[in-house]
Formats: structure tokens, sequence, C-alpha cells
């Protein structure tokens, strides 16, 4: 559970952008420190260390920084194009926002503003004997700094945009929704009473725009329902799409049967669910686990006929979805604040769907893969078969259906039903 505040923070200071632009301010500060603190330095200390110096220095970083970004820059769109197309374009995002790449490219650009910065300062003699001083202490920092960036930089590049450092970001943005779906399974807020029906006064209210939810409020809408004696029903979770006129919340009257809400607070609870163009992984467990089903399938086309990467990405879905399958004592009620606002929670099935439908149609025709993931559906029943031996067992015939249509070999069919007997649910 997440405010809206905090969601567009998180969002904003992932953007290539900000730590760019706070480096560079920060570079620009320290290059003026030295105007402002020279008074400090004692007057026989320049002699003593040759200040003069920084003046190369700061040259030399001035001229190196700014061929050094511009690399970095190439390197990094031909890492996202890689991205792209080697794996799936869903994933790039997760490629843009690494935070190595972030802080070294950010480190680069605010050193060359800092040896710009020092260099027009010292040609206007604002410095003074001491202040070079100070800017030569400085500069030396500077460069240790550059040279553990550039370190840090070069290993990094051995896997920057790499197919499997790609999938590991992937599994890892998505085991990070699941967990925190799991501690909270309707984000802070209550269940939605299941076979509910709504009374005639119910008020609904439809969505102004047309994309997929990225975030939900829940503590602005609980706010909201206290102060207006009213329940909120959310009829969208984050990753559903939803179109200009379509009913994504209903209001339900605590005190009467008229639900009197003013314009304001429609607007406000409509403001509370944010709309965007693209889905995002951070409160969508169902988009992590669909990513991973493309680069699967992806794998599995004819172009790139990668069968081996389909095979550790089933096995990264099944650690992925243990973590749904975990025991649930450690599971979140709804906060104090969010008692009145009900959300739906996230089914088994439609994990499941996600992720083993694409990957049992288009992996049908290789008994390696079908084999594959056979093997996972049996583990993910065993781990809990309360809650995934249902869903296991649907996916597993689908797999045979699929792969009788498939394959040619009668042994590899008989095979596949043979190992598909051990998931059948107990009647």
């Amino acid at each position: 559970m997440m405010a809206r505040w905090r969601w567009l923070v998180s969002q904003l200071t992932k953007r290539l952008w900000f730590r760019a632009s706070l480096f560079s301010l920060l570079g620009v500060a320290t290059a003026l420190l030295a105007v402002v603190f020279k008074d400090f330095i004692p007057e026989s200390l320049p002699a003593r260390i040759g200040a003069d110096a920084v003046d190369n220095i700061l040259g030399i970083i001035a001229s190196s920084m700014l061929a050094v970004t511009t690399f970095s820059l190439s390197t990094m769109v031909t890492a996202y194009g890689a991205a792209s197309s080697g794996v799936t374009p869903r994933a790039t995002t997760l490629v843009i926002e690494d935070t190595t790449t972030q802080n070294a490219l950010a480190t680069f650009i605010g050193s060359f503003l800092f040896s710009v910065v020092g260099i027009i300062a010292l040609s206007t003699g604002a410095y003074g004997n001491q202040g070079r001083v100070l800017l030569f202490a400085v500069t030396i920092a500077v460069v240790i700094l550059i040279v553990y960036t550039l370190l840090r930089w070069i290993d990094h590049l051995s896997k920057l945009g790499r197919v499997g450092e790609t999938i590991d970001r992937v599994e890892n943005a998505a085991t990070e929704a699941i967990e925190h779906r799991v501690q909270w399974p309707y984000m802070g807020g209550s269940a939605y009473p299941p076979g509910l029906v709504f009374p005639h006064f119910v008020r609904s209210l439809s969505s102004h725009r047309t994309g997929y939810v990225q975030h939900i409020d829940v503590q602005a809408l609980g706010v909201i329902a206290k102060q207006q004696e009213i329940r909120i029903y959310l009829e969208v979770l984050p990753g559903a799409f939803v179109h200009l006129g379509q009913d994504i919340v209903r209001i339900v009257s605590e005190v009467g049967e008229r639900v009197g809400l003013e314009a304001a607070s429609e607007e406000k609870i409509l403001a509370a669910l944010t709309i965007g163009v693209r889905r995002t992984f951070e409160h969508d467990p169902r988009f992590g686990l669909s990513v991973l089903s493309e680069i699967a399938s992806r794998a599995l086309s004819p172009a790139i006929n990668d069968p081996g990467t389909a095979i550790d990405v089933i096995g990264r879905g099944v650690r992925t979805l243990s973590y749904w399958g975990r025991p649930r004592q450690l599971a979140s009620g709804p906060h104090d604040d969010c008692a009145l606002v009900h959300l739906r929670g996230i089914s088994v099935d439609d994990l499941f769907d996600d992720f083993f439908g694409p990957i049992t149609r288009d992996g049908a025709a290789l008994q390696e893969v079908n084999l594959r993931v056979l093997k996972a559906l049996i583990s993910l029943a065993q781990m809990n078969r309360a809650m995934f031996e249902g869903a296991s067992a649907r996916h597993a015939e689908r797999l045979l259906h699929h792969a009788q249509t498939a394959l040619r070999l009668q042994e590899e069919k008989v095979e596949l039903a043979m190992l598909a007997e051990k998931i059948k649910p107990e009647r």
C-alpha cells in the first residue's frame, strides 16, 4: 500500500534525467564551494602544495568526461535496443531504470560540469590562491570518484542489455510485486464481499480516460469514505485496461439510501486511480508474469528458436509463483483508515493463465518444453495443493490438448499423458 504522492516520487526518481540533473547541480555547487570557503585556508598553504596544477587537471576532466558521457549514452541506447529486440520491449523499462547505469551517467555529467564551472571561475580569478587550494582538494576527490565509477561501469557493461540479465530484472520485479500483494492482498483495503448484490441506489463512477490502471491510492479513498460516510467498491485493480465511460467505482451510503456526493468528492475519488498508457511492474503482479511468459514465447518463435531460454523462464516462473503459495499468516488485514474501501483479490487461475497459457500454446511442438511445463505444474501442485492443484491440473489438461495436435510421435504423447497423471486432483 503506497500513497499516490509517494508513488509519483518513486516514479520520478527512476527517470534517467533526475539523477543526471541532481548530480549536475551537485557538481556546480561543489565547484563554487571553494569561492565561499577560501578564507578558511591558511595563506601559506598554496605555496606548499602547488595548487596551480588544478588548471591542467580540470582541463583533462572536462575533455575526457564529455567523451565518456557520449560513449555511455551510445552504449545505453544499444543496450536498450538489445533488450527490446532480444527479450521483449516490455522489459526495456527495467533496463532504463537500472541504478548503476544512471549513477554512472550522472557522475560523468556532474564531473564535466564541475570542471567547466571550475575553469570558468579560475579564469575570472574568483578563487584566489587560497580558493585554488580548496578546489585542488575537491578535484582530487572528484578524480577518485570518477575512477571508481569507471571501474563499476566497465564491469556493468558486460551484463547490460544481455538476455539473462534482463530476465533477472523481470523476475525480480515480478517477485517484488507478488510479495507486496501477498502482504497486502487487498492493497490495504477490505475484501470485496463474494456474491455481493448492490442495492438499487448504488452510485457508479465511470472512467474519464482510456488506458491501464497503474496505481490506486487506497489511503486517499479511505479518508474520503470516512468523511463522506460511504463504502467504496473498486471494480478494477492495477493492470486493468479501462475505457472512457466504463464503471470503475461503485459507492454505497452508510447512513441512508441516497448517496449525497458532491462533484468535487467524485473527482477526488477518480483522481485516486492513476491511469496511464502502459502497465507498470510495481503494483501489478500479473504484468511481471505476463512479461516472463512473453520472453519464453519469443524464444520459442521460429525466428529465434531458443527453447533453452524458454525452459529457463519456466523455472523462474515456478520460483516466482512459489511466493504466492507461501503460508499467509503474515498477511496484513485492512488498514484502519481503509476498512471502507473494498477491492477484489487476484485469483490463482489468472496468474496461471498469464504465465502458462502462452507457453503451452507456443511450445506444444517441442517435447522438451512440454515436459518442463508439466514438471513445473507438478512442482507447484506439490508446494501448495489447496491453492495450486486445481489450476495446475487445468493447465496440464490444456497442454495435452495442444500436444495432441502439435506432436507427431505417439510415444511422445503417451509420455506426456503418463506424466500428467501425477497432477490429477484427488476426488
